[in-house]
């Protein structure tokens, strides 16, 4: 409803038009009247008022001095003169001052609704424009963070021309710069044992904190890689010093330290993408140097470099070995990466390298609907058993028990007769992923009551059989999008989800952001 503003030094005339006008059909309420103008410009002051009706001709103050006031209190305000004066001065001046109507006395109510309803027909056309304009600036920031995006993930031989857009601010870029990697520390680990909802608002909470931060520095090419990373365009010149404070601020705030990985110096937006992968491959190297650090990627030695990748194709090999209870693969795996790890002990945090494995190890079981802390009863708050460790020795007897430990669990899951149904059942669920799949629908494919099975299957896989099934759609939908190049509705549709909005939602929540972005940001 569009709010009224009543000025008439004649009661009658102002009792009147509240009364006898159809303000409700008209979108309109009447928020005050008053019989002066001095009365009038106390409500435009203290109220956001849309539409002024005003006699010309009242005393102290005119209706004339009235507009001049309040078109410097509200620029916007429309303004409607009434006046019994036929005096073609009134008229000229009210022109001038932008009046939509002017209405004579004895007033007809039927001039004054039709100047009103063309009033309201040039309010909704302002307010369209304004929200136009409102979504319009609201869109620019995610646009030009999707352009950044793009930047920074795409090899890219021509810069596409919407994203020179004066508005998106490219052609301001001072250069050079360097692509910047703020991680935080641990965070998967930290955050497992929160509720999915209260993760999900701290990881917010922290990514608006840290954009303050960098904003304040005058950083405004910013954007969110993954839930635990920001991506930021740093001055070439930039230093661990000119962000301690930055650091220092998010670990008293937040339970997190930050590690930074910067790549080369880049010229123009298509080397951006360049220095962002190497500020990948820098971030990714903090399992050497340490965490709370600032890592340029020239810092960093090829050689160990080399080692760092090998030491993930080990674990990785290690994991299947795990999987598939197969133990002389696992020890010969252990064995491997111990003697691979020697080599380049001195660049070693030993705790770093521990929770780096048990990462690993957590993401592995993850895609089996498998917890690494529940099944080895670790403290996932404390962590107390990481400052146990003095050398690396002491880390692979660790975790030479561990791993068999798991993989004896796994191994003894599988064989136990419901066990077997279990995984049975996780078979036929597999398969078919792509149907609509209910609790019922297996139980009656196995002849078991609906309740019997889900609690069953409860107290094997610690997990709802909803919740199991909604966590191989999305391990199913993630293999989906990097493996192949399937659109997003039909890999939606693979998944058994027929509604795009709904998967798309599901998949934000589970992994913190749209299919799209994951898929560009692991292409």
């Amino acid at each position: 409803m569009y709010k009224v503003l009543l000025a008439d030094d004649e009661i009658l005339d102002l009792e009147g038009m509240k009364q006898f006008i159809p303000w409700e059909s008209l979108g309109m309420t009447v928020v005050a009247g008053v019989n002066n103008g001095f009365a009038a410009c106390e409500v435009l002051e203290r109220e956001k008022i849309d539409v002024l009706v005003s006699d010309i001709r009242m005393p102290n103050m005119s209706g004339l001095e009235l507009a001049q006031k309040a078109l410097e209190l509200q620029e916007q305000l429309q303004i409607i003169f009434v006046s019994g004066y036929q005096d073609f001065s009134y008229v000229k001046q009210a022109m001038a001052l932008q009046a939509c109507s002017y209405v004579l006395k004895p007033m007809d109510d039927s001039e004054l609704i039709e100047a009103l309803g063309k009033v309201r027909l040039k309010l909704d056309h302002l307010r369209r424009r304004q929200e136009t304009e409102t979504a319009y600036q609201k869109a620019i920031p995610v646009v030009k963070h999707q352009y950044l995006l793009q930047l920074l993930q795409q090899p890219l031989h021509r810069v596409p021309r919407e994203a020179m857009n004066p508005q998106y601010r490219f052609q301001r870029i001072a250069w050079p710069v360097r692509a910047g990697l703020f991680e935080l520390d641990d965070a998967a680990l930290l955050l497992n044992h929160i509720e999915k909802e209260e993760r999900l608002r701290l990881i917010e909470d922290v990514h608006l904190r840290l954009q303050q931060l960098l904003l304040r520095k005058g950083l405004e090419y910013i954007c969110t890689m993954q839930p635990h990373r920001t991506a930021v365009l740093l001055p070439a010149e930039a230093s661990a010093e000119d962000f301690d404070f930055i650091r220092e601020q998010l670990a008293e705030e937040f339970p997190f330290t930050l590690t930074i990985g910067t790549g080369e110096p880049a010229h123009h937006l298509q080397e951006l993408h360049a220095s962002y992968e190497q500020a990948v491959t820098a971030l990714e190297y903090k399992m050497f140097r340490g965490k709370g650090q600032w890592i340029n990627f020239t810092d960093i030695p090829r050689e160990e470099m080399q080692h760092a990748a090998t030491l993930d194709l080990r674990l990785d090999a290690l994991m299947q070995a795990m999987t598939s209870y197969n133990l002389v693969s696992i020890h010969d795996e252990l064995e491997q990466m111990a003697v691979l790890v020697s080599g380049i002990r001195s660049r070693f945090t030993v705790r770093n390298l521990s929770l780096y494995i048990l990462m690993k190890l957590n993401d592995h079981l993850h895609t089996m609907q498998e917890d690494l802390f529940q099944m080895l009863g670790l403290e996932l708050a404390k962590l107390d058993v990481l400052l146990q460790f003095e050398t690396i020795d002491d880390i692979f007897s660790w975790l030479r028990r561990k791993v068999f430990e798991i993989s004896e669990q796994l191994h003894n899951r599988k064989s136990s007769k419901n066990g077997r149904l279990v995984q049975e059942m996780v078979d036929d669920v597999r398969q078919r992923l792509h149907e609509s799949i209910t609790l019922r629908d297996v139980a009656n494919r196995f002849s078991f009551s609906p309740n019997y099975l889900g609690v069953l299957f409860k107290e094997e896989t610690g997990h709802n059989f909803s919740d199991y099934v909604i966590g191989l759609r999305m391990d199913h939908a993630k293999s989906l999008l990097t493996g192949t190049k399937l659109k997003i509705y039909e890999v939606a549709a693979q998944c058994g989800y027929q509604y795009l909005p709904y998967f798309s939602r599901q998949f934000k929540e589970t992994f913190g952001m749209t299919p799209l972005d994951y898929r560009r940001q692991h292409s």
